[in-house]
């Protein structure tokens, strides 16, 4: 059952977690519009359980600032299709005023739609005729009915289909042990990864149990074609338990690696500059600890054994490495140039011919790196 109270104050996680949604949407649409011109001429934003236009406390929700951006962008105001949905009536009354209360709103060529529908199998199939029209899917539930692997794998299926979702992770952490929710479980897990999951969990304690069930939904969805899945947690108010999860799922790298770099921006904290993935409102309390891993020394180690003898540029360095780990560009620069320092690569352009960047020696994508044998 829904809570509207979680609409009543736009918490600190409710603005990063629209902040992360607002801002790949806007780097997502740069990227899928020459594209799309060539093909639909048309770009689309689904939010299958959209809210309210605004919060309790006047603050917008994600689908007011998306319908701003587009406003405001000349190719995007012609080419954006909308489509709000959400089964509680008050809703997606309050969304609709809010949106016909946006300046210029005129502008927008396709007319925002807002339905009244609940999200189950009907919506999954409704998706499953849309075609070639990129789309981005942001899927925030309350819980987690109505969230599956059947409407995640439908909305990804085309070229340009991305799709972000709340996985509520509190919720679902303990519906994996209640049998009277055990058909949206084995829905949203696949029934044998759900059985496996109760099994696995019995004996096991809270953070190892999280680390279980992100990895059980990561790796479900890669099988139903998400191959490029990124994950960012949030804490609660006293930082010691996490709530929900942020996932984000891609049929393409170049998708990943720019959600990479937005959810590294809105990480609360960073090891040695390689971001937490993770939004925690309460300060490290333990600092001298915190700086005892050093990830990007890791880094460092990492790519000398996987690396060894063999030569390759910046750029495909950081592709071949990335997924699936929690470093970005910048970190895999940082780390090269202190392997150049240590001599234990060999660079094609010496560092004196080498840009700057706030007066410190970077590599370009080009520059052609040489790890040197075992």
């Amino acid at each position: 059952m829904a809570d509207n109270s979680f609409f009543d104050e736009s918490r600190e996680n409710s603005l990063v977690k629209s902040e992360i949604v607002a801002k790949y949407f806007w780097a997502w649409a740069k990227v899928i519009i020459p594209t799309a011109k060539k093909r639909s001429n048309k770009i689309a934003y689904i939010d299958l359980f959209s809210g309210p236009g605004r919060y309790q406390d006047g603050s917008k929700s994600t689908p007011l600032l998306i319908l701003e951006r587009a406003i405001a962008d000349p190719d995007m105001s012609q080419m954006l299709v909308t489509l709000f949905n959400d089964k509680d009536s008050n809703n997606t009354h309050s969304l609709q005023q809010a949106i016909e209360s946006i300046p210029d709103i005129n502008r927008l060529r396709h007319e925002p739609i807002v339905l009244n529908k609940e999200v189950g199998e009907e919506i999954v199939q409704e998706i499953k005729k849309i075609n070639n029209v990129p789309t981005l899917f942001f899927i925030d539930p309350w819980g987690y009915k109505g969230l599956s692997l059947g409407l995640i794998g439908a909305v990804i299926k085309d070229w340009g289909c991305d799709c972000i979702f709340f996985f509520n992770y509190n919720r679902i952490n303990m519906g994996l042990q209640n049998t009277a929710v055990k058909k949206h479980m084995d829905s949203l897990f696949g029934k044998e990864r759900a059985e496996n999951l109760r099994e696995q969990l019995e004996s096991k304690q809270p953070d190892e149990r999280e680390l279980i069930i992100v990895e059980a939904i990561c790796q479900a969805l890669k099988e139903i074609g998400g191959e490029f899945v990124l994950p960012f947690c949030f804490k609660n108010e006293s930082g010691n338990r996490t709530t929900h999860h942020l996932i984000f799922v891609s049929k393409n790298v170049l998708g990943y690696s720019i959600m990479k770099e937005i959810m590294a921006g809105e990480s609360s904290s960073a090891k040695q500059g390689v971001p937490s993935f993770e939004y925690n409102p309460a300060p490290p309390r333990y600092p001298l600890l915190y700086e005892l891993y050093r990830p990007l020394d890791e880094l460092e180690n990492l790519l000398l054994d996987e690396f060894a003898g063999q030569t390759l540029t910046m750029e495909k360095v950081y592709n071949q490495h990335q997924v699936g780990k929690s470093y970005i560009k910048k970190n895999y620069k940082q780390a090269l140039l202190k392997l150049e320092q240590q001599g234990k690569i060999i660079v094609d352009q010496p560092a004196s011919k080498r840009r700057k960047y706030k007066g410190e020696i970077t590599f370009g994508d080009q520059v052609e790196i040489t790890f040197l044998p075992k």
